[in-house]
């Protein structure tokens, strides 16, 4: 069985504690973390792949911690043609996938960092950035 691809987000009361800890001890859960943006006391993400016998189990403790779980069906994608440089997302992309290059001010888009948290396609003012599933 593949592992499964998910997205934890964490809330400013959980990016502290030990949750990936518990879903390997408590249970038995292989974890593979595929990209990770986390500071203590404030909000997070991370990617991950998860396997095991006890999923499931592991999916509802992470809920029942207040921590979102989606499923990683979905890629963030940038279209080169409409984006107009205004820097909007740069500012909002908490992996730093989304960046300005200096000194031409051209924006760049990082795939790799990307966590799917969605915050471009809602700044972005002339749609530039896109979904695909």
């Amino acid at each position: 069985m593949a592992p499964h691809k998910i997205v934890l987000r964490f809330t400013s009361t959980t990016s502290d504690q030990p949750i990936i800890y518990h879903l390997v001890k408590d249970y038995d859960l292989v974890v593979n973390i595929v990209k990770a943006q986390i500071n203590p006391h404030l909000e997070g993400t991370m990617v991950l792949d998860l396997d095991g016998p006890r999923y499931e189990e592991g999916i509802r403790y992470l809920r029942d911690q207040g921590i979102t779980v989606h499923p990683l069906t979905q890629e963030v994608v940038r279209i080169h043609d409409r984006c107009t440089a205004c820097g909007a997302c740069t500012v909002h992309c908490p992996a730093g996938a989304l960046y300005l290059e200096r000194p031409a001010m051209e924006v760049h888009f990082n795939g790799d960092k990307c966590v799917v948290c969605l915050q471009c396609l809602k700044v972005c003012p002339v749609r530039a950035m896109e979904v695909r599933i």
